[in-house]
């Protein structure tokens, strides 16, 4: 540390005073009670009313977590921006394997699958 570092952190410490820092620890990080949020203010224009929280059964999907091999993942990657190159904008991995689970045919699956 340099002579100028050292009169830097000295002037820091010269002002926060040891008892103000403690209190304003205390008052804004360790209060007993909890601080009620900050409201942002409300926006100009909503396009529609305000987001109103939906309960989860009444969602119409779930969100899932499967495990993939990276291989089948980058062979889904390039399908997605093949289809996305030949005009499907929206295409994503999720709704290309909608689009398979809806059109497989599990009677021709092999068993050994």
């Amino acid at each position: 540390m340099t002579t100028s570092d050292r009169s830097g952190a000295g002037a820091a410490h010269a002002l926060f005073d040891g008892d103000e820092v403690r209190e304003v620890l205390r008052d804004t990080f360790f209060r007993s009670e909890p601080v009620a949020p900050v409201v942002a203010a409300p926006r100009a224009r909503r396009a529609k009313g305000p987001a109103k929280a939906v309960p989860k059964e009444q969602l119409p999907y779930e969100v899932i977590c499967i495990s993939m091999y990276r291989e089948d993942l980058a062979a889904l990657d390039e399908k997605v921006r093949d289809l996305k190159t030949r005009g499907h904008r929206k295409m994503s991995r999720s709704a290309l394997i909608r689009y398979a689970l809806a059109h497989v045919d599990t009677a021709a699956l092999p068993r050994a699958w």
